[in-house]
């Protein structure tokens, strides 16, 4: 083992471009942490060099709500907005929700729409559409609702930064409440109240929630509102049944999944499992998912369809999803959205293509600190997405911007290190956006197409230095180096306890040294299934996704001659075939000597 670390420590660059830099934990302190829990020694090593001490050890393996539950209270704006809707329940005041066209804002819609059912009242909706209304309310909409016979609005995922909306409502005597989780500047816009643990004198320590986690602290400030008014003849609304909606959005939104987050979704995917909500019930069926929920149920099955509505059909279905209880209408939903989905991964096909295409044609330089591309008719409900896939293959933060009639609608990803964000903020305040914000790792922007270039050109000057120093968007961060001999399904499934993987808490990676390729083939799509074997005759099988034709490929099909250092997750697999486990392949290195 100690002969592998040592050999690592070399790997400054690897096929794919990146250093390698393996983590740090004390033995001492391993032991420590083995003893506290039980677990073995590559859980604990794993714990140890993500920062838990053996205090926290047993609160990360079994992370329970009432441990770190937030007190609602601790929200700049909280019980003013539990109060607001409870005046507005009391009185028969119509309350309508406004919920984002993503899944953070349908599963966040959701919760609020269930509970005041629960009490009562059954809400308006409303979920702008994407192309035609943009991200956020409007006066517009605002009257829309007031016409329906709303007299309080709650928008929740949306509203901190709708500075022109809100001064609408309020001139047309609408209330509007905004849970919201985005970054802000400047004054708060009016409110009857305002809850964002990422305003100005927030001191929630919360401001890595994501708009379905504010709202479940919203739920649970009402239910004490209400118990406080002995407003409850029966019993209050049940927040740990909401669990399951807050984890599916704190999941889709790619926020850190640490604190009380962890136990957001531990809880709630204990809780989707049961599969009693008849929306996500369908959705699994029609995605054919099977077995308790995952995270990757969630990230990759269940969310994108969700979000297939808001990209390239009708924004409201999600939400309208995730709120009903009529059997037979979320199967027809259930269906259409997988129609949708499949839809949008055309269409995203071709935006991607043609993105592509702009930088192997030398059009726009991806070596930068940052990738902007733009492109007449690229449809706006896919370009986050292509955005996602273009900074995963160049490991650069990507904006990618669809014009239509001379104004360009965009949507970035980000890399650890560099907060989009505040970019995105820093050039609306340069008057180079007409609309724009977002967060560390994800922004949306609204730009006059003549302004396009420069935009990248601030962009790229503002994100330099952070690009510079952000390190571990360059690194492939390694939790241990293990023998191939070790790599079992016993091994894998204890990684399991780790769990759940995300942001801040990423699936484990590990190293294998001084690998020979006994094997390779391609399979599917531009996948290669390969086979390493180590000096001692120890042998690891395993598969590289979508590698044909990149740097990690080529290494494979044409490395048979020399011996590799190899990176990737150990995936423990239990089917019709039997136990065992493999390498999920995302790195080589060259082995010296």
């Amino acid at each position: 083992m100690s002969a592998g670390r040592e050999a690592l420590f070399g790997v400054t660059r690897s096929v794919t471009g990146r250093a390698w830099a393996l983590s740090e934990a004390r033995d001492e302190q391993v032991a420590a942490v083995v003893r506290a829990t039980g677990c073995n020694d590559a859980l604990a090593r794993l714990m140890v060099s993500r920062g838990i001490d053996v205090d926290a050890a047993n609160g990360f393996l079994s992370p329970r709500l009432r441990d770190s539950f937030p007190d609602p209270s601790s929200f700049l704006g909280m019980d003013a907005a539990a109060r607001a809707i409870w005046d507005a329940v009391q009185a028969g005041t119509r309350i309508a929700v406004f919920a984002d066209y993503d899944v953070d804002g349908a599963s966040s819609g959701a919760q609020l729409v269930r509970w005041l059912r629960a009490v009562g009242q059954e809400a308006l909706t409303y979920v702008p559409d994407r192309i035609e209304e943009g991200y956020g309310p409007s006066a517009e909409a605002f009257a829309s609702l007031q016409a329906a016979g709303a007299g309080l609005v709650v928008t929740v995922d949306c509203g901190a930064a709708a500075h022109g909306a809100l001064e609408s409502a309020a001139s047309m005597g609408l209330p509007v409440v905004v849970i919201d989780h985005h970054l802000m500047d400047g004054a708060p816009p009016p409110a009857l109240a305002l809850v964002n643990p990422n305003q100005p004198g927030d001191t929630s320590g919360c401001g890595h929630f994501a708009a379905a986690g504010v709202t479940l602290v919203l739920l649970a400030a009402l239910n004490r509102e209400g118990r406080a008014r002995g407003a409850f003849s029966g019993p209050e609304p049940d927040i740990m049944a909401m669990t399951d909606l807050a984890a599916l959005g704190t999941i889709c939104d790619v926020v850190s999944l640490t604190g009380p987050n962890r136990a957001i979704v531990t809880t709630g995917l204990k809780v989707m499992s049961s599969w009693h909500k008849p929306g996500l019930a369908a959705l699994a069926e029609v995605s054919g998912l099977t077995g308790p929920a995952s995270p990757y149920h969630c990230g990759f099955l269940l969310g994108p369809r969700i979000n297939a509505g808001g990209r390239v059909g009708s924004a409201g279905l999600g939400l309208e999803l995730l709120a009903s209880d009529d059997p037979a209408r979320v199967r027809a939903i259930a269906q259409e959205l997988d129609q949708l989905n499949a839809e949008r991964k055309a269409i995203e096909d071709g935006v991607l293509t043609a993105a592509l295409d702009q930088i192997e044609s030398g059009q726009v330089d991806p070596d930068g600190p940052v990738i902007v591309l733009s492109g007449e008719g690229w449809h706006p409900g896919v370009i986050g997405i292509a955005a996602g896939r273009i900074k995963d293959q160049f490991n650069r933060p990507t904006i990618v911007i669809g014009v239509e009639d001379g104004i360009g609608k965009g949507s970035g990803r980000s890399c650890p290190g560099v907060h989009l964000g505040n970019a995105i903020l820093a050039a609306r305040e340069a008057s180079l956006l007409e609309k724009g914000g977002g967060h560390a790792m994800a922004a949306g922007l609204t730009i006059a197409a003549p302004r396009i270039g420069a935009f990248r050109d601030f962009l790229s000057e503002r994100l330099a230095p952070e690009w510079a120093a952000a390190d571990e968007a360059r690194t492939l961060r390694l939790d241990a180096v293990v023998h191939p001999a070790a790599v079992s399904f016993e091994f894998g499934d204890s990684l399991k306890q780790a769990a759940p993987f995300g942001m801040g808490n990423p699936e484990p990676r590990f190293a294998l040294s001084d690998l020979h390729i006994r094997f390779v083939k391609e399979v599917g799509t531009g996948h290669l299934r390969f086979s390493f074997e180590a000096a001692s005759g120890a042998q690891v099988s395993g598969i590289a996704f979508r590698a044909v034709g990149k740097p990690l490929g080529d290494a494979l099909l044409n490395g048979q001659n020399q011996r590799w250092h190899a990176a990737g997750r150990i995936k423990a697999e239990d089917n019709r075939f039997g136990r065992k486990a493999e390498l999920h392949l995302e790195d080589l290195a060259l082995a010296s000597g």
